[in-house]
């Protein structure tokens, strides 16, 4: 097993859900984490947590992922203690809506491609040169089974987590003469505020999980510990990983349904 402890690791949506159980999990095998997101506020609570459980060092980043320039300017001012990221959790992704596409809001389709795609490539691009430089760093996207099948009211988000895996692979080839790890962790479902926000009702969302035990994002968290934490000859690719209760992306059992 590779130890964790000492590494510096950056995960984008931290301020919740997968992103933050990640964080922590992280922070628990000895990482110092570099935490970013847009909420400041959540991301300092996060950060706290940090500090009272295992007394380690964070970092907070407020920047949008979908602009540009505003994460090029947050990794400018890293400072120099805190620029030789060996460690990417590219987390940070949404969806927005069911619509049919014929029903759909377009302005809806320009935040999950910023975010998902535009966004990941971004980071990707300001982190990764240094890993190169140094030879050495892991890479793990959040994908889903949305980048493996695709489902009623799914078609924009869908396509997007098709495209987080392409990206994946692709890196993977143009990464396969270095040390550097890629992997990808595609979840089915998962309870965060990931259901809230693409329906922008708690109530359903709720219902979305109703009669059958989902995944958590500590869940999540701890198979990214496991991909990080293999020897170094081992790159753990893609994991599929399903609550119990889902076969796939439209198979799902409920007990009390």
């Amino acid at each position: 097993m590779q130890k964790l402890d000492g590494k510096t690791a950056l995960i984008t949506g931290a301020s919740a859900g997968i992103g933050k159980e990640t964080a922590l999990a992280l922070a628990r095998e000895g990482c110092r984490v570099i935490l970013t997101g847009r909420r400041a506020e959540r991301l300092e609570k996060t950060g706290m947590q940090i500090k009272e459980m295992y007394h380690d060092d964070f970092y907070i980043l407020i920047f949008d992922i979908r602009n540009k320039e505003e994460v090029k300017n947050a990794f400018e001012r890293l400072p120099e203690n805190w620029r030789e990221i060996d460690i990417l959790i590219s987390n940070a992704g949404m969806a927005r809506g069911v619509n049919k596409m014929q029903d759909a809001n377009p302005k809806d389709w320009d935040e999950m491609i910023d975010t998902n795609i535009k966004g990941l490539l971004y980071v990707t691009y300001a982190v990764l040169p240094g890993m190169v430089k140094r030879n050495r760093g892991d890479i793990v996207h959040l994908g889903s089974i949305a980048g493996h099948e695709v489902y009623p009211g799914g078609n924009i988000y869908c396509a997007t987590k098709h495209a987080v895996n392409a990206i994946e692979k692709g890196l993977r080839i143009d990464l396969a003469d270095t040390p550097i790890r890629v992997s990808s962790v595609d979840p089915g479902m998962v309870e965060t505020e990931f259901s809230e926000v693409r329906l922008g009702d708690k109530e359903k969302a709720k219902a979305v999980y109703a009669g059958m035990t989902p995944l958590t994002g500590r869940d999540i968290a701890e198979t990214i510990v496991f991909i990080l934490s293999r020897p170094a000859h081992v790159q753990i690719a893609e994991i599929v990983i399903f609550p119990t209760d889902q076969a796939s992306a439209m198979v799902t059992h409920r007990r009390n349904a």
